[in-house]
């Protein structure tokens, strides 16, 4: 997987400045999604970074990242445990690795044409596309999943899967930085999914960070052509 050029943070910062100055980081790690009372992995921070303060043992990461994505088929959990799985993977390169290991493995072992295996090739993409941001966040960060076609396993997951709106939903978030056909239709499909969605439209409300940003319905249309009201 290439790491993101300099276009990527000048996106940001023309797109996501808000009131107060601070700059937007990337959308797949410092936007936390809102999954209920779902288990996830465990959290004790108000914001979406870590507090400095977490006892979890990071030994446990793949064990536990694992079972969570087994147990609930919903997209948005999974988006979120693997957001979480990032973080606290962050300054542990080897419990990153042998997660993301695994979730190859996991997507290789699944049938073909199936729904297990649509769901295991979006995580191994989206925890894929999730690592290619954390240099975002820590610079000298080694990404694992360097080389992997994030993306594409998304894409295909999306196949298999007819379509599914959260999936389209993570796609969107995937390409914010390149305002393609393949971004505008990842958003028409989020935003036409959440009509019979209330976990997705919960989402799509929610702000970015903060109530000065946007709302994530408006960050993913910026360039579908589809009108979205303002809050």
């Amino acid at each position: 997987m290439k790491v993101r050029s300099i276009s990527y943070a000048a996106y940001f910062l023309a797109t996501l400045f808000f009131a107060t100055s601070a700059m937007a980081g990337p959308p797949l790690l410092c936007h936390s999604f809102d999954i209920g009372d779902a288990k996830s992995l465990p959290w004790i921070s108000h914001s979406w970074n870590l507090t400095g303060s977490e006892s979890y043992d990071i030994k446990k990461l793949s064990a536990d990242t694992l079972a969570i994505l087994n147990s609930d088929g919903t997209v948005l959990i999974h988006m979120e445990t693997l957001r979480r799985a990032a973080l606290y993977g962050q300054n542990s390169p080897a419990e990153v690795k042998q997660l993301l290991l695994k979730l190859i493995a996991r997507a290789d072992a699944a049938a073909k044409n199936t729904d297990a295996r649509a769901l295991a090739l979006f995580d191994e993409g989206y925890f894929a596309a999730t690592l290619d941001q954390v240099h975002w966040i820590k610079k000298d960060f080694g990404n694992p999943a360097q080389g992997l076609e994030a993306y594409g396993l998304v894409k295909e997951a999306i196949r298999l899967s007819n379509n599914n709106a959260q999936m389209n939903f993570a796609a969107a978030l995937i390409t914010l930085d390149n305002p393609s056909a393949d971004q505008q239709g990842h958003a028409k499909m989020a935003l036409a999914g959440a009509q019979s969605d209330a976990l997705l439209a919960r989402n799509l409300a929610t702000h970015f960070m903060g109530p000065q940003t946007e709302t994530m319905a408006q960050i993913i249309n910026r360039n579908s052509g589809t009108r979205v009201a303002r809050e």
